[in-house]
């Protein structure tokens, strides 16, 4: 048996143990171990759990939309589904629910900025903390809970309802209603106000001292700082927590099942229905098709969303 020598080691000698024996496995077993460290060292390397969650978790599933919605009776492609999901009924529902969460969205935007800018005065002080975990708390609360707590507030017999009736005030006698359109957008302000203000708050609380106080030092009044120098600062952000409100608001469904399920016709609730075979039998696919609506409504506002993150990156460089 040939001998694999061997570099002479630290001492001059040379190695004559065979390649075959027992010292090689252990180096090349050494090697792998340190190929190992290096992949572990690779930066992506802590991102593969949560590669792993998003393929499981997002990626499987609208891929499965995906093929569903192109397929027609016995499983042949088709683009049946797609054609009646954007027709008829089915585009009046999505044509409500982008007004709805327009809407919503706006709203929201706007009172929960006003509320953020009113808090700066006392940033960093036990009120701004206390809204900053109040609107945390209240930006995760929804689905059926909350839209029970409003029909007991702001129902037919509400106590809200009941109040401004004894004044004189009742609001179904001028025409609002809980379980319509300008109802959803009230109720959903429960849960949109407080996100746009996690939204604001670090926004507005980077806004330096010395910018205003430079500006009025070169005789800009409140209303004029505003416009020339906070407002564009905030403005990316402000766009940003606007797409995120109105994707959260396209996407709601419980909320919305509980207090208009059968009233208003929207995207979602009609996708329920659609893959229960509460309204026709064995019309899953079509539901996939609506689903693909959505898929790419929210691929639209993502990217939207992506173009503002830029452009206020670029504003805190």
């Amino acid at each position: 048996m040939a001998l694999g020598l061997r570099p002479a080691g630290p001492t001059g000698e040379v190695d004559e143990r065979p390649a075959d024996e027992p010292g090689s496995a252990l180096e090349r077993s050494g090697s792998r171990g340190v190929l190992a460290r290096r992949i572990l060292r690779l930066p992506l390397t802590g991102l593969l759990p949560l590669f792993a969650y998003l393929t499981l978790f997002f990626v499987v599933p609208t891929v499965g939309v995906l093929v569903q919605a192109f397929q027609g009776p016995g499983g042949r492609p088709s683009l049946a589904n797609l054609r009646a999901a954007t027709t008829g009924v089915y585009l009046h529902a999505l044509v409500v629910s982008v007004e709805l969460s327009t809407v919503s969205a706006v709203v929201a935007a706007v009172l929960g900025t006003l509320a953020v800018v009113a808090l700066t005065g006392k940033r960093g002080g036990p009120l701004s903390r206390l809204a900053a975990g109040l609107a945390a708390v209240l930006a995760n609360t929804g689905g059926i809970p909350l839209a029970f707590a409003f029909i007991a507030t702001l129902g037919n017999f509400g106590v809200v309802t009941g109040l401004l009736g004894h004044l004189g005030l009742d609001p179904y006698r001028h025409g609002f209603t809980l379980y319509s359109v300008t109802g959803l957008v009230v109720v959903y302000q429960y849960f949109l106000i407080p996100m746009m203000v996690l939204v604001m708050l670090p926004a507005v609380e980077g806004l330096r001292r010395e910018w205003r106080e430079a500006a009025e030092s070169l005789g800009a009044t409140g209303p004029r700082y505003w416009r020339h120098v906070g407002l564009p600062l905030l403005a990316p952000t402000f766009l940003s927590g606007l797409l995120v409100l109105f994707a959260d608001a396209f996407a709601a469904y419980a909320t919305a099942a509980a207090l208009a399920g059968g009233v208003i016709p929207l995207v979602p609730l009609d996708i329920g229905n659609l893959v229960s075979g509460n309204v026709v039998a064995n019309q899953a696919n079509l539901g996939d098709a609506l689903g693909v609506e959505m898929v790419v409504l929210v691929v639209l506002v993502a990217s939207c969303y992506s173009l503002v993150v830029r452009r206020r990156a670029r504003w805190l460089r």
